[in-house]
C-alpha cells in the first residue's frame, strides 16, 4: 500500500485476531502486524479476496477491539490489508490507548 493513501500512521503491533466474512460467516484467525487509527494488516496463509466485508476482532493484552471493515490489500500465503468502518466507542477508545502506547514508545 503507498504510504501516502494512508489517512494515519502505522505502528508495529503484534496481537491475535478473528476475522469473520459477513456474508458467508466464514471466520479465520491471523495475528496482526501493523495497526493504524484506519486498519491494520493481517499475517495469514489465506487471506480474503480484495473488497471483502469483515467483522475483525483484535485481542492484545486482555482488551479487545472489534470493528467492521473491507480488505484492501491482499497477498496470498502472505496477508491482507483490513481498513475499519465501524467501530463502538469503546472500541475507538481501545485502539487509541493502543496506538498511544505504541507512539509512546517510539519517541
Amino acid at each position: 500500500m503507498d504510504s501516502d493513501l494512508r489517512r494515519s500512521p502505522r505502528y508495529p503491533f503484534y496481537a491475535s485476531a478473528e476475522i469473520t466474512e459477513l456474508q458467508t460467516k466464514t471466520g479465520l484467525t491471523a495475528r496482526t502486524s501493523e495497526l493504524s487509527r484506519h486498519g491494520c494488516y493481517m499475517d495469514m496463509m489465506n487471506p480474503f479476496p480484495l473488497a471483502t466485508k469483515v467483522k475483525i476482532r483484535i485481542t492484545h493484552r486482555d482488551e479487545n477491539f472489534e470493528a467492521t471493515g473491507t480488505v484492501v490489500y491482499a497477498q496470498p500465503n502472505i496477508g491482507m490489508g483490513v481498513s475499519f468502518e465501524v467501530a463502538q466507542p469503546k472500541d475507538d477508545a481501545t485502539i487509541e490507548k493502543w496506538l498511544e502506547e505504541l507512539k509512546a514508545k517510539q519517541e
